[in-house]
């Protein structure tokens, strides 16, 4: 897979996770799990909502607000800085993808419901992490 491609498909999970955190930071979550009887619901107002009483979907806005852009610049510019702003996209992949198996972790076993916009993110934070390991021969 070509580098280009490879970054564009991870810069297109990113922005597919911060419209994620957009409709769980700023639509009310009744209406963005559709009720209060859903995983969703569950899942939004558990006691696991916030890390260091920051709301987990602002610090995922910010994250991938963050991230895509310097997805985007290193897309536009491979060559300036190009080993420092792939060390950087790589530690985001990284990050994302611990964060990942922790939420997927609590969703399923503690919390035991799922949220359909965490594991959009969750999801894409996987693949993007087998996409950032892959390599040319």
């Amino acid at each position: 897979m070509k580098q280009k491609l490879k970054y564009s498909i991870i810069l297109t999970i990113f922005i597919l996770s911060f419209l994620s955190s957009i409709v769980l930071s700023f639509v009310p979550i009744e209406q963005a799990c559709g009720g209060i009887n859903n995983g969703c619901y569950q899942v939004q107002t558990s006691n696991y909502e916030s890390t260091l009483g920051i709301k987990n979907s602002t610090i995922g806005l910010i994250a991938f607000a963050a991230i895509s852009l310097i997805t985007i610049i290193y897309l536009k510019k491979p060559k300036k800085h190009e080993k420092l702003l792939r060390k950087v996209i790589f530690l985001g992949v990284v990050a994302s993808f611990i964060y990942a198996i922790y939420f997927i972790y609590l969703q399923i076993f503690v919390i035991k419901a799922l949220c359909k916009y965490c594991m959009v993110i969750d999801a894409g934070a996987l693949i993007n992490f087998v996409l950032i390991l892959w390599r040319e021969k």
